[in-house]
């Protein structure tokens, strides 16, 4: 193994700390054949070989046997407890190459690798390796993951509730592929949106600007009930659980107020028949983070005033029902909205009694209110109710105001036939995607909820054309957008997907580069990955082959990219990789994260070139083979050089920088940085770190390095098993599912979605302190592990309920897979407890042409027992699960309890 030592950068003079001679020894299980020690912020001054048959001389050393042994160490260096320039002592050998610092050498704690086989000691601490093992093992300790493991009871959504934070996100309504949003904050307790119901109208994510406001964003204040009390009375909850319909039940003391709002059109039905949608450029254009080359800011100039100045308005409609639910005569009040967002910001605007209609200066219309079906008299009211009498009161909001003329046509749809259509519409895109029943109907709506909060904010004209799959306020990003584009395929919508796609070849620059969002530079590669996904999907040999040229020029954009980067100096530290950020922090380095993608984008564009017989295939499959090896020995060599830390079971584990210029934890600040960003010290090493390289194929799962990645980021950088401020940009939870860790799965799985998005109407924002609403980066990540834990492919074999809660197999506990989409087509797959008859029973069927050639189902029993007798397959005790060889096609098992 070779290494290129960073030199000169951290021997700096640490004034105030004495210098003196520290004295380790490195004691093996079995000795390397041959090695070398290296001292970074200190010398060594003494390497001596005190057991076992070696020699040492300068600083390197050799054996002759491979039985135990030790090295004793004399390192020169200051006395410093913490800060950074901490000395760093470095093991080069023939196997089991680390580093570690001088400081962490205690007589309490001592250095074990048990995977190297090798301790780290005091120099007079006579204990051998085995006694330290042995010591180490007696203390029965654990590491956060071995607890998770041995726990008897998995995590349940109720065993975190209480535990996580519990944050509401306002709601974003809308008519799907149209930009034109309304945001409503329905008097959350903790958005901080203003004194009571706001309502922002925004262009994608842009804020609506209208010259009556002086071009600043237009917000619109409304309330029912007597305003923010004591009491947090508001409950929400979307149409059946799952729709982009919102219902809120006010409890006012004695008048209930129950609230429905959503978005139709102005005057056409609000159909699947009826034409809708934004250019997707101009929807872009109003997203936070888009770019833009010059060709496609020509094309957009074109496009814009078009779609600026609509035909027909979008409109917010909103009904709110008070009931008196008392045994004496109750007032209740309402006030419609009015420009602002408290009681001092207003607008030149004037209410019409006669004909409810609230008017800007200009004469343009904002607002519609009735009361009973008639027009509102007052802009703020109070309505005494008998016992058990209720009061109707209705809003209607246009996007934009709207003239005299069309305000009149306005006032006479009906709430409720509009009503009726919403539910329609958003019900037919539900019944055109794969259906999934499972015993826990939270994550039941959410799946579905998820599918259409991510449609909501699709862009494009439907029914064809180029559709941007934004996520939440930005521009589609190619990393970001993959799991939402990976969702649709799973659920069967493979032209939304194929269509979301497109954005990225449509807005590929001439050389090959994609890149939408902020300077980022991962997305080639990250949109490239998708690309293949969606192929692995559907096998859609058309699409490949007229996509073909677009794939090999972003491959060939990558490759060139590549070959800038091979140069003798960074050879075993960053050759042949690529360098850029990959997300906000400006760390224009060479990145595990980017080149991983790069890396998996470029083997699957390999496997499409491939599939329709592309003589470019094999050129561009040699590049990521090697493009894999060179990121496989940087990464390697890095790892050697970053000091291991300690976990909880005692022993302590290798770590890795997030890329090849620096060495070791960048939150364990080796070097006097400070990075602290997006609300944690760890988004380097966590977020964007190398754990990727399990998650982009660079690394195997199941190979030692990988657990090494998962080990120390679950000590370090995981509350809760989650990744801190934006948890699913950590990978781990993949890896979790791909190795069967169900209750570390599931500990990650609750613990993020609970705090991150709102329990009741499913929404999640960005990052866990509340910035970001309705993104859907993060819900899409959501909707993915829910699909790994439901089913997930490997290799040529198919798992199925490989990672879902024991708790869901409890009698009567039920699971349906109709439809779902896989890298074998559709599957339907039916599971359902009996354990009350004393049996559990699952039929899977693949109907495509594409088959696995293994399926894999676990069952496993709520209260841990064993069948007695299995029908369908041979019964795995370890992973509680039937293996179904030579699968034909479908198949049905059986477990006997």
């Amino acid at each position: 193994m070779k290494f290129i030592f960073l030199t000169g950068c951290f021997l700096l003079s640490l004034q105030g700390f004495a210098q003196k001679k520290h004295e380790v020894a490195v004691e093996w299980r079995e000795t390397p054949a041959s090695g070398s020690f290296q001292a970074t912020n200190g010398s060594l001054s003494a390497v001596k070989v005190v057991r076992g048959q070696g020699k040492a001389k300068g600083s390197e050393f050799s054996f002759s046997s491979n039985k135990a042994g030790r090295i004793q160490l004399t390192v020169d260096a200051v006395e410093q407890p913490a800060g950074s320039h901490a000395t760093v002592v470095t093991l080069n050998a023939s196997k089991g190459s680390f580093s570690f610092f001088l400081r962490d050498v205690t007589e309490e704690y001592p250095i074990y690798l048990p995977d190297y086989g090798v301790v780290v000691l005091k120099a007079d601490d006579p204990r051998s390796y085995e006694a330290i093992e042995k010591e180490v093992l007696s203390r029965k300790r654990m590491t956060k993951i071995q607890r998770l493991t041995a726990a008897s009871a998995e995590t349940s959504f109720e065993s975190v509730e209480d535990r996580v934070r519990d944050m509401s996100v306002p709601t974003w309504l809308g008519i799907s592929r149209d930009f034109r949003i309304f945001e409503v904050a329905d008097c959350l307790p903790d958005a901080a949106r203003g004194e009571a119901n706001i309502i922002s109208p925004k262009r994608s994510s842009s804020p609506l600007l209208l010259p009556e406001t002086e071009n600043a964003p237009v917000n619109y204040l409304y309330t029912v009930g007597r305003g923010i009390g004591v009491e947090d009375n508001i409950s929400r909850r979307l149409e059946q659980g799952v729709m982009p319909i919102l219902h809120s039940t006010l409890k006012d003391d004695d008048i209930r107020y129950q609230s429905t709002s959503f978005v139709s059109l102005e005057k056409s039905p609000f159909s699947s028949q009826t034409p809708i949608g934004t250019d997707f450029l101009v929807a872009d254009s109003y997203s936070g983070g888009h770019m833009f080359t010059e060709k496609q800011q020509e094309v957009l100039a074109q496009r814009r005033e078009k779609e600026l100045d609509p035909s027909e308005e979008t409109v917010l409609y909103f009904r709110s029902e008070a009931t008196n639910t008392g045994a004496v005569p109750r007032y209740a009040w309402f006030k419609t909205p009015r420009p602002g967002t408290g009681w001092h910001h207003k607008s030149a605007y004037s209410f019409d009694g006669a004909t409810g209609f609230s008017t800007y200066a200009s004469g343009r219309v904002f607002c519609i209110s009735r009361l009973n079906g008639k027009p509102l008299p007052n802009e703020e009211i109070a309505v005494l109710l008998q016992p058990n009498e209720k009061v109707v009161f209705e809003f209607l909001v246009p996007h934009s105001p709207v003239s005299q003329e069309r305000a009149i046509a306005l006032k006479t749809q009906s709430f409720q036939q509009r009503y009726e259509e919403a539910k329609a519409f958003w019900q037919e895109k539900l019944d055109q995607a794969a259906r999934i029943r499972l015993p826990e109907k939270r994550i039941e709506e959410m799946l579905q909820a998820g599918l259409l909060h991510l449609d909501l904010i699709t862009f494009g004209k439907d029914p064809a054309g180029t559709l941007a799959p934004n996520i939440g306020v930005y521009s589609p990003i190619g990393t970001e957008s993959a799991p939402i584009i990976q969702f649709y395929n799973s659920m069967g919508w493979q032209d939304v997907a194929k269509r979301s796609l497109t954005y990225f070849l449509d807005k590929q620059h001439d050389d090959g580069f994609i890149q939408n969002f902020g300077g980022y530079m991962v997305e080639t590669g990250a949109a490239l990955w998708t690309m293949g996904e969606y192929f692995r999907y559907t096998n859609d040999t058309e699409w490949a082959r007229q996509s073909a040229s677009k794939l090999l020029k972003s491959a060939d954009y990558l490759i060139e990219w590549r070959n800038q980067n091979k140069k003798d100096e960074l050879e075993g530290r960053g050759y042949g990789m690529i360098s850029g950020k990959v997300a906000d922090p400006e760390d224009h380095f060479h990145q595990f994260m980017l080149n991983g993608y790069a890396y998996i984008g470029l083997s699957r564009v390999a496997e499409v070139l491939a599939a329709i017989g592309h003589q470019e295939a094999d050129r561009v499959g040699k590049e990521a083979a090697a493009w894999k090896a060179d990121i496989r020995e940087s990464f390697f060599n890095v790892m050697a050089l970053s000091p291991v830390v300690p976990l909880g079971d005692g022993t302590w584990c290798p770590t890795a920088p997030p890329w090849t210029e620096t060495v070791g934890l960048r939150a364990l600040y080796m070097k006097p940085e400070a990075f602290w960003s997006h609300g944690t010290v760890t988004v380097s090493d966590a977020m964007l770190g190398p754990l990727y390289l399990v998650f982009c194929e660079v690394l195997d799962a199941d190979e030692p390095a990988a657990k090494m990645l998962l080990d120390y980021h679950s000590e370090l950088f995981y509350q809760g098993n989650a990744a801190f401020s934006q948890p699913y940009y950590s990978r781990h939870n993949w890896m979790q599912a791909k190795l069967g860790m169900t209750k570390p799965f599931l500990e990650t799985y609750y613990s993020t979605f609970a705090a991150l998005a709102d329990r009741e109407t499913y929404t999640f924002w960005e990052h866990l302190y509340k910035v970001s609403p309705h993104k859907t980066h993060e819900e899409g990540w959501f909707l993915m592990e829910t699909r790994w834990m439901l089913y997930m492919e490997d290799g040529n074999a198919l798992d199925i309920f490989k990672t879902v809660p024991r708790a869901w197999m409890a009698d009567g506990g039920e699971i349906v897979l109709d439809g779902v989409q896989s890298y074998f087509g559709p599957l339907h797959v039916e599971a359902k407890s009996n354990v009350a008859k004393g049996y559990i029973e699952a039929t899977v069927e693949s109907t495509g042409d594409r088959k696995p050639d293994t399926v894999r189902i676990r069952l496993p029993h709520a209260d841990h027992r064993r069948p007695v007798h299995v029908d369908g397959g041979t019964y795995d005790e370890k992973t509680e699960s039937v293996v179904v060889a030579n699968f034909s096609g479908k198949v049905t098992v059986r477990l006997t309890f």
